[in-house]
């Protein structure tokens, strides 16, 4: 089966420092596939090579067996590569409903026109609004994002992400900033999503990471230390001593 997402040899330094070092990874289609490791093992620097918001030093990255390592971000985005940021990107200023219009106008192309047309495009906002539905923010469309509780936000940039139509959707710490009562209900829109959609995401809360995901890379200093099912790296002795400590045993 050719993986929704792969990487062979992908490399990120930054002068002498080696954020990202050699990695091969590949993401099944339809995986539900979590990306953990301590602070500062490359998770983010890795996310950005992938999505093309930082060029890798050396290595390539297919995308159902299409080479973009080259292509720009947005061109990713068209070919099915979306995601969101571990600080979001929102325009705060614009309503809830006109954020996520504003995804479907780029997506179509008609960016170019958004202000003009935007008004008289009827089919754009009741998409838009499913979108909105599917993350329960209907109530808030007419709302400034300004004004939105910050997990209303998070969710926020999911139907944004969805928005564009993704066939594999990167999470960079989706729950971010958001207290642990209301993390659970992000994951919970995020365990809704349609099963053909692969989601690459990071997470710290080793909680959320067993009880969501069926694989799991642990990076460490730029490389993967182990990858396998939740179970493998729950019981793997060096993840335990490296990263999860006593949680593992109380997550598993």
């Amino acid at each position: 089966m050719t993986p929704a997402l792969s990487t062979q040899g992908i490399s990120v330094h930054f002068g002498a420092f080696r954020a990202v070092d050699n990695v091969n990874l590949n993401v099944r289609p339809g995986a539900r596939h979590a990306l953990i490791g301590p602070n500062g093992a490359g998770k983010t620097a890795l996310v950005h090579a992938l999505t093309g918001s930082l060029s890798p030093t050396a290595g390539t990255i297919q995308v159902f067996g299409e080479e973009v390592s080259s292509r720009a971000e947005k061109d990713r985005v068209r070919r099915g590569l979306a995601r969101t940021f571990q600080i979001n990107q929102l325009f705060r200023g614009l309503s809830v409903l006109d954020n996520v219009v504003l995804a479907i106008m780029e997506r179509d192309r008609k960016t170019a026109a958004f202000w003009r047309s935007v008004a008289n495009d009827k089919r754009a906002h009741e998409a838009a609004r499913e979108h909105l539905a599917f993350v329960n923010l209907t109530q808030h469309a007419d709302r400034e994002v300004r004004h939105l509780p910050y997990g209303s936000q998070r969710l926020l940039e999911i139907a944004i992400a969805l928005a564009t139509r993704p066939r594999i959707l990167v999470l960079d710490e989706p729950a971010a900033g958001v207290p642990s009562g209301e993390s659970h209900a992000i994951f919970e829109r995020i365990h809704a999503l349609p099963q053909d959609l692969t989601l690459l995401f990071i997470e710290h809360d080793m909680g959320l990471v067993f009880r969501f995901s069926d694989r799991i890379s642990v990076l460490v200093a730029g490389q993967i230390l182990i990858e396998g099912a939740p179970s493998e790296i729950s019981s793997d002795e060096r993840v335990k001593e490296i990263y999860l400590g006593r949680r593992a045993g109380h997550a598993a």
